[in-house]
This record gives structure tokens, C-alpha cells and sequence, in this order.
């Protein structure tokens, strides 16, 4: 889809959707920053109970996956959903493109989750612990073990984007064809669809962190020869 607008700064063309990634960015650091300061162990707000729900939620899905503390990766996980489904929801407002249907913007969030992969390893199991799981099951498939890396985030990137976009055209199409029809179904499509994808990005990305750890935990636990 095309740009709804493009800003022209110093030379460069900066598209919408990076502009809307930016103030979104900018307003969750606002928003946690002010929240974090205001956070009290007793006599707390309504908005600190549903930022514990959310929080507690997280954790319990990491924990379904890790089967372990969830606590290290509840930041990056619960930061990646909120973000996505945040972004997901613009696609409700007329006048804004949502972020996540630019492929620029899926294949960012992609390149977190591929260097929080060894950068969650390298802390819990070491360097030479978590690369060994890409000498399996024999050295001589280093380099395939590394294309995989890499062609994983780009279907985690072009997931992401694809449905997101396909909802969008599929949304203009039936405006275009049924008019004030469709409307409220519509709206209502869109909010699941953008929810659903956030939770599929951040269990995903849970997965990938996950099978680096204990991949490498179960390495460092065999038995070595002689």
C-alpha cells in the first residue's frame, strides 16, 4: 500500500509508517517511564492492576514456554506484544497506516528477536556453551545452522507483514465494494487479527529464545568423551 503521507527531512524521504513507529516508540517511553515512577506497594490504581494482570500474563505464557524463571525475558516479550498489538490497532484509524503492514518495520522487530536469541544464550550458558548448538550434528553443518538463523527471522518478519497488509487490502476491498455495510464486523476483524498476531510474534519469539537455552543446557549436560 502506498505511503498516506512522506516527510522530507534533510534530503531523506522518511515514510509514514517509520514516523508512526517513532512517536510510538517515543510514547510507550513516556508512558512506562511516568508509569514506573508512580508504582506503589500499597493503595495502587487501576492502572497499575491492569499493568500486573498484563505483566502477571506474560509471565505465565514464558513460563508455559521456558519451563523456567520467566523473569529475564518478561521485559523484551511483554515490550515486543504491547508494541505490535499497539501498532496492529492503528490500522482502526482512517488517516494512519499501521507500521507493522511496512515490511521495514516487521523485519526491525524481527532483528530484536534474532540478536536477544544470542544474547540470552551468551548470558546464561557462555560463549562457547550456546555456539556449540550450531556445530549439531556435525560441525560440517555450521553453515546451514546460521542460514536457518536467518531465514527463521525472515519468516517471522514476512509473517507478520503479510497478514498484516492482507488485512488491510482485504478491508479496502470490502469498504470499496459493500460501502457502510461492513463497518462494525469489520473493525471488530481487525482488533482480533492485530491481537492475535502480537501474541503469535511474542510466543515465537519466546520459542526461538527458548530452544537457544536449553539446546545449549542440554549440550553442556552430556556426558564428553574420554
Amino acid at each position: 500500500m502506498s505511503p498516506v503521507f512522506v516527510l522530507e527531512l534533510w534530503g531523506l524521504r522518511i515514510p509514514d509508517t517509520i514516523v508512526v513507529s517513532a512517536a510510538l516508540t517515543l510514547v510507550f517511553a513516556v508512558v512506562l517511564g511516568v508509569t514506573s515512577r508512580l508504582l506503589r506497594a500499597h493503595g495502587i490504581s487501576r492502572w497499575q492492576t491492569a499493568l500486573e494482570t498484563y505483566v502477571g500474563w506474560i509471565r505465565g505464557t514464558i513460563e508455559g514456554v521456558f519451563g523456567d524463571d520467566p523473569d529475564p525475558y518478561v521485559p523484551l516479550i511483554g515490550t515486543l506484544i504491547a508494541f505490535i498489538a499497539v501498532a496492529n490497532l492503528l490500522s482502526l484509524v482512517p488517516v494512519v497506516r499501521p507500521p507493522t503492514a511496512d515490511l521495514s518495520t516487521t523485519v526491525a522487530l524481527a532483528l530484536i528477536v534474532f540478536l536477544a536469541v544470542p544474547y540470552f544464550g551468551i548470558r546464561k550458558l557462555g560463549f562457547k556453551g550456546y555456539f556449540h548448538k550450531y556445530l549439531e550434528p556435525h560441525p560440517v553443518l555450521f553453515p546451514m545452522n546460521i542460514i536457518g538463523e536467518l531465514t527463521r527471522t525472515l519468516a517471522l518478519a514476512i509473517r507478520l507483514f503479510g497478514n498484516m497488509m492482507s488485512g488491510q487490502m482485504v478491508g479496502a476491498i470490502l469498504l470499496l465494494v459493500a460501502g457502510v455495510l461492513v463497518p462494525v464486523p469489520l473493525l471488530m476483524l481487525g482488533v482480533l487479527t492485530g491481537l492475535v498476531q502480537a501474541y503469535i510474534f511474542g510466543v515465537l519469539a519466546a520459542v526461538y529464545i527458548a530452544a537457544a537455552v536449553e539446546v545449549g543446557e542440554k549440550n553442556l549436560e552430556e556426558p564428553q568423551d574420554g
